[in-house]
């Protein structure tokens, strides 16, 4: 009986006539790059446990750092105003801190209450008057208090709304918020129905642009004005979660036309 041609490793010379059984064939030794292989994972996983250290503490580490130099700073300038017989920070044993943040939010409150009465109304005309007729405070004065009254007035939309716009050219788009509608005489010049829109930069949002756009070429966008703030700081890497998409303000006008126009 002739049987086919072996290899010289697959006999068994002990017992040539039958080949050599696979279960008894020595392993591959173990090469150097299966070695480095666990090496590698628990240095990808020590990579990976690290930046999620960093992702967790870093937000957290400055937010309350932050708040510290702001606390710190108002404690710094508020001692300095407060009598040292009146100062609780000399009758205490340890400095405990905000007590100047603390200070300034009661003094705050009381003269709102205060001006909320016939006798502070009256006093606070009186200063008003006399600050009008200085001749180089009054008009920061009288900025300055505008816009603290249309900021936080109960009834104001400033800020309310965040918008795209096509600035500063066509096909490159932009986002802004809207601060109110363009009135007086740039309205009377354009002859258009147009809104103040802020642009602000990145990554510093408190400088920035004013433009006056017709409504028809707004878009108004579903994110909040917080997270319209956080996507223009972060350079947009933080966006804001999906949501339905806005519609050009002047739909709102066409729309009411529409209704109103007869058919």
């Amino acid at each position: 009986m002739i049987y086919p041609p072996m290899a010289r490793s697959e006999v068994d010379w002990e017992n040539p006539v039958f080949p050599r059984s696979k279960s008894l064939d020595v392993p591959p030794p173990v090469t150097a790059a299966i070695r480095k292989k666990p090496r590698l994972r628990l240095r990808e996983h020590l990579r990976a446990y690290f930046i999620a250290g960093i992702l967790v503490t870093g937000p957290v580490s400055l937010t309350l750092y932050l708040a510290w130099l702001f606390v710190d700073f108002v404690d710094s300038r508020v001692a300095l105003l407060i009598p040292e017989t009146w100062n609780p920070a000399n009758y205490l044993p340890v400095h405990i801190p905000g007590l100047g943040l603390v200070t300034v939010v009661i003094g705050l409150t009381l003269i709102g209450a205060l001006t909320a009465g016939y006798v502070g109304r009256r006093l606070l005309r009186i200063g008003d008057r006399l600050l009008a007729r200085m001749p180089l405070i009054r008009g920061l004065y009288g900025a300055m208090k505008q816009i603290f009254e249309t900021v936080l007035s109960k009834q104001s939309n400033t800020f309310r709304e965040v918008v795209l716009l096509e600035w500063p050219r066509r096909e490159m788009w932009t986002i802004g918020f809207i601060t109110g509608r363009t009135e007086g005489e740039i309205k009377e010049l354009t002859h258009e129905d147009a809104v103040n829109v802020y642009v602000p930069t990145t990554p510093n949002p408190t400088s920035g642009y004013l433009v006056h756009v017709p409504r028809s070429e707004v878009v108004v966008l579903g994110m909040t004005v917080e997270e319209g703030i956080k996507f223009i700081i972060s350079g947009g890497i933080v966006a804001p979660p999906p949501r339905v998409a806005g519609k050009p303000i002047a739909a709102e006008s066409r729309s009411e036309n529409a209704v109103t126009s007869p058919s």
